[in-house]
């Protein structure tokens, strides 16, 4: 009897931990670098009444928001020449500020006006949070904000750097952080020990300008996870245990909008977009739909549906079998940030802060909602537990049902 309770209670507590990894959304485009958010309970009707609270940030920050369990956790940078770096957790019930932490750039901070050095979306693996700059700084903390170890890949490799600033977000797979560090004088890619901060693997990269960001294949079946690079060479898969390469796909792509994955499927901004699947040592393309290119925003995939968003604000939905264009919506302005699915809808956040949800049908979209949070926001939304959450330079929203 002892031991079937003993059983029940291990086997709740690993249930109970998988829901809450489901629930948080760790990384840029969420646990799976995907845009489809675990949560069904967003709200869909946006409206004043929707803004449960707003959190002050410092300085500027381009990089999304992550959360993890009851924390949201953001970088900022701030200072004539951006080279102070922030790592901020905010309560996610209340919106207070639970504690900031602040250090010195070691890299180069100059970038393009639009962008600044908190450009790049932090990542955890659940038990640290990790946070990446346009300076190549690679800073470790745990959850409670005590420092765990600090890289300065900007003085370990000061050629790596590009006068519009490096926009790249890590990723976590298994204990490995992956980062890319990509431009025209140096480039590579390495994979830095979450516990250590000690370089397990690195690895040479195209020298010339990338601003896009890893992702990954998760394992299926026999196969395990891999890491995602991107560039305008195409698209290379590397074990991020070892750094070993395991194939490359050598038809180009895009070096702002980032790969994504569906069901298996590796969806390219490549000649439009371009499918394939991973054999294991190779790969075999499933199809390609040229008419599909996106411009700063990155492919979200929903099923037999992708989606993609120009530099003019149209959103459009193709069929993934057959590359036909099923419909387009016109939305205001630009956009830079990339939209997130969940619970059958988008939501889409222009760069003069409009908020918009988009209810996808077979022939049609339809603007469900708008909000203006009236600031300008160009980043990547994040959603947890049922809530939406985005920032501007000044603020972090948090956008939920009344209760």
């Amino acid at each position: 009897m002892r031991l079937v309770l003993f059983s029940l209670c291990v086997l709740a507590s690993l249930c109970a931990a998988r829901q809450s990894v489901a629930a948080d959304w760790r990384q840029f485009r969420g646990n799976d670098a995907n845009s489809v958010a675990a949560t069904e309970s967003l709200p869909t009707e946006l409206s004043g009444d929707t803004v449960a609270w707003k959190a002050p940030l410092p300085g500027r920050g381009l990089s999304g928001p992550i959360i993890v369990s009851d924390k949201v956790f953001v970088s900022a940078s701030s200072g004539y020449s951006h080279d102070r770096l922030h790592v901020i957790c905010i309560d996610a019930a209340s919106g207070e500020q639970v504690w900031q932490r602040q250090f010195d750039a070691t890299g180069r901070t100059m970038t393009h006006d639009k962008m600044c050095n908190a450009t790049p979306t932090m990542a955890s693996d659940g038990e640290r949070v990790f946070a990446f700059y346009s300076s190549n700084d690679l800073i470790c903390l745990d959850l409670t904000g005590k420092l765990q170890w600090f890289r300065g890949l900007g003085s370990e490799f000061p050629n790596a750097s590009n006068s519009l600033g490096m926009s790249s977000s890590p990723i976590v797979i298994g204990t490995t952080v992956v980062v890319q560090v990509e431009s025209d004088a140096e480039a590579f890619a390495c994979g830095v020990d979450t516990v250590s901060g000690e370089t397990k693997w690195q690895i040479e990269r195209p020298r010339a300008a990338n601003w896009t960001s890893p992702s990954m294949l998760p394992a299926i079946g026999d196969q395990p996870a891999l890491a995602l690079l991107q560039s305008s060479k195409g698209l290379t898969a590397v074990d991020p245990e070892t750094g070993k390469i395991v194939w490359n796909f050598e038809k180009g792509a895009s070096t702002i909008p980032s790969v994504t994955v569906s069901d298996g499927a590796i969806v390219i901004p490549s000649n439009g977009l371009t499918a394939i699947r991973s054999t294991g040592t190779a790969f075999e393309e499933l199809w390609n739909a040229s008419g599909m290119s996106p411009a700063t925003s990155s492919p979200v995939v929903i099923g037999n549906t992708a989606f993609v968003m120009n530099s003019a604000g149209v959103l459009s939905a193709g069929d993934t079998k057959t590359g036909e264009r099923l419909w387009q919506l016109r939305l205001r302005g630009s956009f830079s940030s990339t939209p997130i699915s969940a619970g059958g809808y988008l939501y889409a956040f222009n760069e003069a802060g409009t908020a918009f949800v988009v209810k996808p049908e077979a022939d049609k979209g339809i603007i469900v909602s708008e909000l203006d949070l009236a600031e300008t926001i160009l980043c990547s939304p994040a959603a947890a537990n049922g809530a939406l959450y985005v920032r501007s330079d000044q603020t972090l929203f948090k956008l939920a049902k009344r209760p």
